[in-house]
């Protein structure tokens, strides 16, 4: 489909069955993060999946690329990225397989039906509120600052959203682990599976992918790292396989 870009924007290849994201050159955009996340979920067959602050669209995309006959709702409080995440669907012929909604996440029960998904992702914003210097362009500042949304407002989101037993799965810095896993846990969503990413074997892990599953027992799964570059400074085996670098 032939699709317009606005001025700035521009369409990126993700490596992935031949899919496309539209991108703006001075905007928010995609970083390995994503990336790490689309893979962590990994959802199943005939899933119905939804990604919160989803921006460009480029999890509900990558999702898809590894799982072709999954549903994906994506909800993106920021009008102008929600229109270029529609579009996005449009380049790639899916607006009828991933469907972006805009809207505020902390509104959910009035955008999405509830206890209506196997599985819900979130690479929230990883600035604390108060923490951190504020970006001054509004795309970057709403997609790394808590301004609009923080983990509790993300676990309350997906505690509406979840069937009984599905899942929340996040991208959140390490240093923040006990943060995630606590909101988590005080919607009923328990942390079941944890995988560490850190730069390279001999540094220290600093972000952590978790998985939690709602109404579920205690029990804790500590997968083994990932590490991102190998000792030349090159991405591991893993990562090429993550990003479909190997073919």
């Amino acid at each position: 489909m032939s699709i317009i870009l606005k001025e700035k924007e521009r369409i990126d290849d993700l490596q992935r069955g031949g899919l496309r994201v539209i991108q703006r050159a001075d905007a928010f955009r995609f970083g390995t993060d994503a990336v790490l996340l689309a893979d962590f979920a990994s959802p199943r067959s005939r899933e119905r999946v939804c990604d919160l602050g989803t921006g460009t669209g480029v999890i509900p995309l990558l999702m898809y690329g590894r799982r072709n006959n999954i549903s994906v709702d994506a909800v993106e409080i920021q009008p102008d990225m929600a229109e270029m995440a529609c579009r996005s669907m449009q380049l790639n012929g899916l607006e009828n397989s991933i469907h972006v909604h805009e809207g505020d996440l902390r509104q959910i029960r009035s955008l999405l039906p509830h206890a209506g998904y196997d599985l819900v992702t979130c690479n929230p914003p990883y600035g604390k509120a108060g923490g951190t210097l504020l970006n001054p362009d509004e795309s970057k500042r709403l997609a790394r600052h808590e301004d609009t949304c923080c983990i509790e407002d993300v676990a309350q989101a997906a505690r509406w959203l979840l069937r009984n037993g599905g899942r929340l799965c996040c991208i959140f810095p390490a240093h923040r682990m006990l943060e995630l896993c606590d909101a988590m846990r005080g919607k009923k969503i328990e942390p079941k599976r944890i995988r560490m990413v850190c730069s390279g074997a001999d540094k220290a892990p600093n972000l952590c992918l978790v998985e939690g599953k709602l109404d579920a027992r205690p029990g804790l799964v500590i997968e083994p790292m990932l590490v991102i570059y190998d000792e030349n400074g090159c991405y591991t085996p893993e990562l090429r396989r993550i990003y479909g670098l190997d073919g």
